[in-house]
Order: structure tokens, then sequence, then C-alpha cells
């Protein structure tokens, strides 16, 4: 069976360790928004036999660093949401827009530092890479922190903010420019009485292959396009030959890589969940 094709049989819940009924309110509140403790003992066993352990992240990893998501209650730039811009439609309505909003997540996150959770994941990589072992990062995130961190074996399935895309040639180029434009300098401010700039096209980012001048695109997945099937791929390898998967801040509701850990779970291999809440894939793993 494909990792990626969705399982019919039901994910049967496994039993968790060091459970208690609880005494009081608080109690209660903890057990609702927290998941049971788990056995750690089992859990470093495990650890320590590994040889190929996969880790999937998202934006919970990142949140420590003060990295916006735009989304939930509150989360829009100006009077949109990030659903609202983040579209193939929205660019082709007006790409000016699109990349004033883009400009200003650059702009931050040049300005953003990696926090002690990425640390720790890439250090967990070096650490294990020097007994033969290996760790690959799957992340949603693209935000870079994980490769700012050390992170060597990265897999972005969301893309980068610091990457661009030919609209016409297809070139796909990293771009650390700031601003990105000269016409973008000073603009995408996210105040919502804020006016649009309406950068004409030729003035906004352009492909710099030799005799393209095509307009660019940040290279990020948007709402309703697609992943890099090539990307894809090496996901769907990564996570067959796993015998160890962390989940880590992420809340398991994106598509298709909420899919991932559950999936390798299904397969009998050991899955950790390392989040502040409980999420909606929190039973299926061990």
């Amino acid at each position: 069976m494909s990792l990626f094709q969705f399982t019919t049989r039901r994910l049967v819940s496994q039993a968790f360790c060091g459970l208690k009924s609880a005494s009081s309110k608080k109690q209660k509140f903890c057990l609702e928004m927290a998941r049971p403790s788990s056995n750690m003992a089992e859990f470093r066993e495990v650890f320590a036999k590994a040889k190929h352990i996969a880790i999937i992240t998202g934006a919970g990893v990142s949140a420590e660093s003060g990295v916006p998501t735009f989304r939930g209650a509150g989360g829009f730039w100006r009077k949109w949401q990030a659903q609202e811009l983040a579209t193939p439609e929205a660019f082709a309505r007006n790409p000016s827009r699109v990349w004033e909003f883009y400009h200003y997540r650059r702009e931050v996150m040049l300005s953003k530092h990696p926090n002690p959770a990425h640390v720790a994941i890439a250090e967990c990589e070096r650490r294990l890479s020097k007994q033969g072992r290996s760790v690959v990062v799957i992340t949603q995130n693209i935000d870079e922190l994980h490769r700012k961190a050390g992170t060597k074996h990265l897999l972005e399935i969301h893309g980068s903010l610091f990457k661009t895309r030919c609209t016409s040639c297809g070139n796909v180029a990293a771009n650390y420019k700031s601003p990105i434009c000269p016409a973008l300098a000073g603009k995408g401010a996210p105040d919502p009485e804020t006016e649009d700039a309406t950068i004409p096209v030729e003035d906004l980012p352009q492909c710099e292959e030799d005799g393209c001048k095509g307009l660019l695109r940040p290279h990020v997945v948007w709402f309703g396009e697609t992943l890099d099937p090539n990307i894809l791929t090496e996901v769907e390898k990564e996570l067959e030959i796993c015998d160890l998967c962390l989940v880590v801040g992420t809340s398991s509701v994106v598509y298709p890589a909420a899919m991932f850990a559950p999936q390798v779970s299904a397969r009998g291999v050991p899955v950790a969940e390392f989040n502040m809440e409980a999420t909606p894939a929190t039973n299926r793993f061990r």
C-alpha cells in the first residue's frame, strides 16, 4: 500500500502508561488540553535503537521565535487572511498586493532566529550522524529556521519564503535580497489602514535567467496547489524506511502532511508526539 493512499482500516488507539484519574478541575483541564503522560522509559529505549528517524514539524516549532502564522483569530495582514492572498488566483488578480504580503513576511523572518526547538533538532541530527544513524526533518514551515539552526537533511514540503520561481521559465532560485526588488522597499506594512502600493508588474521581482525577465512568484505551495511530486517522492522514501517518527509542533490537520505520521503508525512504527495540546492525530500514536 502506498504511504499516500487513504487507508480504510480504522486506526486503533493504544493504551497509555501512567494515566491517573483527575481529582480536581485543574487536573481535568490539563487532561483535556494535553495528552496523558506516556512511558518515557519506553520512548528512550525505542529512540536508542532507532536507525532512521523522521521528524515532522509545523508552525508550533517556530512559535517561540515569534513567527507570525496568519492563522486563526486575528491572523490578518491588513484586512486579508492568508487564505485570501496565498492563492494562484490572488496572484493573477493582484501580484503587487501578494508580493507586498510576502515581502513583509520575508523582512520579518530576516529578524527572527532559531529557538531551542530548532537547535535541539539540529543537534540530534548532528550527534546521531556520528553514530551512523540518520535523521530527516520534514517540515511544513517556510521560514528556513531549521536550516539556520544547522539541520542538513531537510525536506521543505511547502517551499521557502527565500526561494522564487519564475512564472515564465519555471526557474527556482534562492533569494535573500532585502528588499527583494527596489519597488518593494518600505512596502508591505500590515496595518489595516495601509493603502496598496499598486506596483506595476514590470517593477515587481523579475527572473534573472538570461533573456527571461519573467515575473517571479514566491516558491511556496499556495492554497489550491499540489505539493511538488519530487519532494513527495523523497518524503515517501524516508517514511518507508524510518523506524521511529517524531511529530513536533504541528496540529496534524493540514493535508497531505497530516497523513504522514498516522500512516507510519499504521504499519507498526512507533510515533511520538511533542505538542502543547492534544491534536486530532494524538490517539493514533504510540
